[in-house]
Protein backbone atom coordinates (compact mmCIF):
# COMPACT_ATOMS: atom_id res chain seq x y z
CA UNK A 1 0.00 0.00 0.00
CA UNK A 2 1.41 3.45 -0.88
CA UNK A 3 2.23 5.96 1.81
CA UNK A 4 -0.69 8.18 2.84
CA UNK A 5 0.48 11.78 3.35
CA UNK A 6 -1.53 13.83 5.87
CA UNK A 7 -1.30 17.58 6.46
CA UNK A 8 -2.36 19.02 9.81
CA UNK A 9 -2.35 22.83 9.98
CA UNK A 10 -1.38 23.73 13.54
CA UNK A 11 -1.80 27.16 15.14
CA UNK A 12 -1.32 26.26 18.82
CA UNK A 13 -4.96 26.33 19.93
CA UNK A 14 -7.01 23.77 21.83
CA UNK A 15 -8.93 23.17 18.58
CA UNK A 16 -5.69 22.26 16.83
CA UNK A 17 -4.89 19.90 19.69
CA UNK A 18 -8.21 18.15 19.02
CA UNK A 19 -7.04 17.60 15.43
CA UNK A 20 -3.85 15.97 16.80
CA UNK A 21 -5.93 13.73 19.04
CA UNK A 22 -8.07 12.72 16.07
CA UNK A 23 -4.95 11.85 14.06
CA UNK A 24 -3.63 9.75 16.94
CA UNK A 25 -6.90 7.84 17.38
CA UNK A 26 -7.37 7.30 13.65
CA UNK A 27 -3.92 6.86 12.13
CA UNK A 28 -1.28 6.03 14.79
CA UNK A 29 -1.59 2.27 14.26
CA UNK A 30 -1.04 2.52 10.52
CA UNK A 31 2.49 2.03 9.23
CA UNK A 32 1.59 3.64 5.91
CA UNK A 33 0.97 7.17 7.19
CA UNK A 34 3.19 10.24 7.12
CA UNK A 35 2.07 13.31 9.11
CA UNK A 36 3.17 16.87 8.38
CA UNK A 37 2.39 19.56 10.93
CA UNK A 38 2.10 22.88 9.14
CA UNK A 39 2.32 26.42 10.46
CA UNK A 40 2.59 29.58 8.39
CA UNK A 41 3.90 32.34 10.64
CA UNK A 42 3.94 36.07 10.12
CA UNK A 43 7.62 36.97 9.79
CA UNK A 44 8.91 40.01 11.68
CA UNK A 45 9.77 42.91 9.38
CA UNK A 46 13.37 43.40 8.31
CA UNK A 47 14.51 46.91 9.24
CA UNK A 48 17.77 48.74 9.62
CA UNK A 49 18.13 49.27 13.38
CA UNK A 50 21.66 50.61 13.64
CA UNK A 51 22.56 53.12 16.35
CA UNK A 52 22.02 56.17 14.09
CA UNK A 53 18.64 55.06 12.78
CA UNK A 54 15.35 56.39 14.06
CA UNK A 55 14.26 52.75 13.91
CA UNK A 56 16.73 51.89 16.67
CA UNK A 57 13.94 52.55 19.16
CA UNK A 58 12.00 49.66 17.63
CA UNK A 59 14.85 47.19 18.08
CA UNK A 60 13.35 45.72 21.26
CA UNK A 61 9.99 45.18 19.60
CA UNK A 62 11.62 43.45 16.63
CA UNK A 63 13.59 41.20 18.95
CA UNK A 64 10.38 40.32 20.78
CA UNK A 65 8.69 39.38 17.49
CA UNK A 66 11.68 37.26 16.46
CA UNK A 67 11.63 35.45 19.80
CA UNK A 68 7.90 34.85 19.45
CA UNK A 69 8.44 33.22 16.04
CA UNK A 70 11.19 31.06 17.56
CA UNK A 71 8.84 29.97 20.39
CA UNK A 72 6.19 29.06 17.82
CA UNK A 73 8.67 26.85 15.98
CA UNK A 74 9.60 25.18 19.27
CA UNK A 75 5.89 24.64 20.05
CA UNK A 76 5.41 23.04 16.63
CA UNK A 77 8.28 20.65 17.38
CA UNK A 78 6.67 19.88 20.75
CA UNK A 79 3.47 18.94 18.91
CA UNK A 80 5.57 16.64 16.73
CA UNK A 81 7.03 14.99 19.82
CA UNK A 82 3.50 14.55 21.20
CA UNK A 83 2.56 12.59 18.07
CA UNK A 84 5.73 10.50 18.37
CA UNK A 85 5.03 9.71 22.04
CA UNK A 86 1.54 8.60 21.04
CA UNK A 87 2.39 6.04 18.40
CA UNK A 88 3.78 7.66 15.26
CA UNK A 89 7.34 6.76 14.21
CA UNK A 90 9.58 9.82 14.39
CA UNK A 91 10.70 9.43 10.79
CA UNK A 92 7.05 9.68 9.68
CA UNK A 93 6.26 13.00 11.40
CA UNK A 94 7.51 16.24 9.90
CA UNK A 95 7.18 19.92 10.69
CA UNK A 96 6.69 22.54 8.03
CA UNK A 97 7.24 26.01 9.51
CA UNK A 98 7.20 28.65 6.77
CA UNK A 99 6.55 32.38 6.41
CA UNK A 100 2.95 33.23 5.62
CA UNK A 101 2.42 34.19 1.98
CA UNK A 102 -1.37 34.30 1.63
CA UNK A 103 -4.33 33.90 3.93
CA UNK A 104 -4.53 30.72 6.02
CA UNK A 105 -6.65 28.81 3.52
CA UNK A 106 -4.46 29.86 0.59
CA UNK A 107 -1.30 28.68 2.34
CA UNK A 108 -2.90 25.31 3.17
CA UNK A 109 -4.14 24.83 -0.39
CA UNK A 110 -0.71 25.68 -1.82
CA UNK A 111 1.02 23.17 0.48
CA UNK A 112 -1.42 20.41 -0.42
CA UNK A 113 -0.69 20.90 -4.10
CA UNK A 114 3.08 21.38 -3.70
CA UNK A 115 3.64 18.32 -1.51
CA UNK A 116 0.95 15.97 -2.88
CA UNK A 117 -0.94 15.38 0.37
CA UNK A 118 -3.80 12.88 0.34
CA UNK A 119 -5.59 14.09 3.48
CA UNK A 120 -5.96 17.35 5.38
CA UNK A 121 -7.12 17.40 9.00
CA UNK A 122 -8.60 20.76 9.98
CA UNK A 123 -10.26 21.99 13.12
CA UNK A 124 -13.55 23.82 13.20
CA UNK A 125 -13.48 26.80 15.52
CA UNK A 126 -16.77 28.23 16.76
CA UNK A 127 -18.27 30.67 14.30
CA UNK A 128 -17.50 34.35 14.57
CA UNK A 129 -19.62 37.10 13.09
CA UNK A 130 -16.80 38.17 10.75
CA UNK A 131 -16.75 34.73 9.10
CA UNK A 132 -20.25 35.40 7.83
CA UNK A 133 -18.65 37.89 5.42
CA UNK A 134 -15.21 36.36 4.83
CA UNK A 135 -15.91 32.63 5.07
CA UNK A 136 -13.97 30.20 7.24
CA UNK A 137 -10.61 28.75 6.27
CA UNK A 138 -12.06 25.23 6.44
CA UNK A 139 -14.86 26.03 3.99
CA UNK A 140 -12.38 27.66 1.58
CA UNK A 141 -10.10 24.60 1.76
CA UNK A 142 -12.96 22.16 1.24
CA UNK A 143 -14.21 24.11 -1.78
CA UNK A 144 -10.75 24.43 -3.35
CA UNK A 145 -9.41 20.89 -2.97
CA UNK A 146 -10.62 18.18 -5.32
CA UNK A 147 -9.82 14.47 -4.88
CA UNK A 148 -8.37 15.18 -1.40
CA UNK A 149 -9.86 13.88 1.83
CA UNK A 150 -10.56 16.74 4.23
CA UNK A 151 -11.40 15.84 7.83
CA UNK A 152 -12.89 18.60 9.95
CA UNK A 153 -12.61 17.97 13.67
CA UNK A 154 -15.10 19.78 15.89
Amino acid sequence: MPLQRILIPYNFTMYDFKALEFAIRTFSKSEEVEITLFNAYVPPPKMDTDENSVMHRLKGNLQYLSQRVQRQEEALNEAKQYLVRNGFPENRVRCLFVPKKKDTAGDIIDRVHQHAFHTVILNNKPKKATRFFTGSASSKVVNALKNITVCIVT
